[in-house]
């Protein structure tokens, strides 16, 4: 059996794991090891939960020395500030017996204070890609001393629009650094990303979702649109004894404040909602209140389905069909926890059945599907998402369209006028005709010698 004991870890560090409870390390904590304590670049893809925060942490605090310096060496990017918050809060669990400076930055709170805290001098700084360039910028933080770079939960922070962030902040590192990538999904734009940056990467993938937990029931229903998804999840919350504590998982932020606008009419103070556009204290408030149970229904968006932890979920109801499989898995993730049953629900219209039947095979499962309920009212309105639209073409998108004169109509008299060039040139010309032939050219000659 595997144990930390192999890893031959500093006594601060055995210290650390033995408070924390911690008796063997995961897969991706056994394998990320050796490679982040090599120096090579590494890309780990591993689902939410299998420890991936403490794969990258346990080494790069192995051979974290003691130092006075100011500036950063380590640098943590993540996309959320709840994210922030929770990593702050494990690397303070995991340097409990070591003098680590440890800072988390993000936006909305305030700056000054930030960049009076740097000035103490930090070892590890935890961000996000936005406030952290601002910092940059400023010249409140250097990055110079930075020798290896964490990007955690990349494909977040890319789904949410972070990628021109995070290409700035590459220019300000130093060239000659550690890149360390952890990802619960591998897309298109984390390999491009990882092409352009990484040197010869190393990849470790450990227990890549698929399989469904056995705590989870599933099922399903086909669903027309947006306003009958809508009446038929405002009627399964009306039974409070079943969906004593619900998650429900939107695809983007216009969606959850569209269904949120919907549901509160009916459950008013029973529900919540969480995306990256709300405040700071809004977002702490409402997973503060979902938490405790004075509120029974969290609409999210899938940042929340990767950096917080929340217990005691009856239902997951998945409003529409996430476009990556994983996705899937992280959103039931968050119910079943602890050993205790969990439920999850999921929605599809005819759009997104292809997608449905993508999450299946990747699961190797068919979610049993269920049939509509009678008493649901099918609406036929379509939001402007799912109304069809006629592709244009940029191409002269703002030239005016010209239309065939009506009958016809002759030119002024200006504009009759034809350019003949200047009397000098015609004069000229009607002197020396041009020679068509090799014969006129020579005829001309004589006529000049004449003349």
């Amino acid at each position: 059996m595997n144990t930390f004991e192999n890893f031959n870890l500093s006594k601060a560090l055995r210290f650390a794991i033995a408070d924390l409870g911690y008796e063997r390390p995961t897969p991706i904590q056994e394998e990320a090891f050796s490679v982040v304590l090599s120096g090579k670049d590494v890309v780990g893809i591993a689902q939410t939960g299998t420890g991936k925060t403490f794969a990258y942490m346990l080494p790069i605090l192995q051979q974290l020395k003691f130092s006075k310096q100011v500036t950063p060496r380590v640098l943590i990017l993540v996309p959320t500030r709840e994210l922030v918050d929770q990593l702050v809060s494990n690397i303070g669990g995991f340097t409990e017996y070591m003098n680590v400076r440890t800072l988390g930055v993000y936006g909305e709170s305030n700056i000054n204070i930030q960049k009076q805290k740097l000035l103490e001098g930090v070892d590890i700084l935890v961000a996000t890609p936005g406030r952290l360039f601002d910092l940059a910028v400023s010249k409140a933080v250097k990055l110079r001393d930075v020798s290896q770079l964490v990007i955690d939960e990349v494909d977040v922070m890319l789904d949410l629009g972070f990628r021109t962030q995070l290409t700035n902040l590459f220019e300000l590192l130093p060239p000659r650094r550690q890149n360390i990538m952890f990802s619960a999904t591998m897309t298109d734009e984390v390999d491009a990303l990882m092409d352009e940056y990484f040197v010869a990467p190393e990849r470790i993938s450990i227990a890549v979702s698929g399989t469904p937990l056995e705590n989870i029931s599933q099922q399903c229903y086909a669903v027309k649109n947006f306003h009958t998804k809508a009446n038929l999840v405002a009627h399964l919350l009306m039974d409070k004894s079943q969906f004593s504590k619900v998650l429900v998982f939107v695809s983007n932020k216009k969606i959850a404040d569209r269904l949120f606008d919907i549901l509160e009419e009916q459950f008013r103070s029973a529900i919540c909602i969480i995306h990256s556009n709300k405040s700071q204290n809004y977002r702490i408030r409402s997973v503060e209140e979902f938490e405790e149970g004075s509120k029974r229904i969290l609409i999210a968006t899938d940042v929340i389905s990767r950096g917080l932890d929340l217990d005691r979920i009856s239902h997951v109801i998945n409003f529409d069909v996430p476009t990556y499989p994983e996705n899937y898995m992280h959103r039931i993730g968050r119910t079943g926890r602890a050993e205790q049953e969990g439920k999850s629900i999921l929605f599809f219209t005819e759009k997104e059945e292809s997608a449905k039947i993508a999450i299946e095979e990747l699961m190797n499962y068919h979610i049993p599907e269920a049939d509509f309920p009678e008493e649901v009212e099918i609406n036929n309105e379509l939001i402007p998402e799912e109304r069809t639209r006629v592709a244009e073409s940029n191409y002269n998108r703002n030239m005016k369209i010209k239309t065939e004169p009506v009958g016809e109509q002759e030119k002024k008299e200006k504009n009759q006028k034809v350019n003949l060039g200047g009397s000098y040139k015609r004069k000229l010309e009607q002197k020396y005709k041009k020679a068509r032939t090799r014969g006129d050219k020579n005829q001309n000659k004589l006529k000049k010698k004449r003349r």
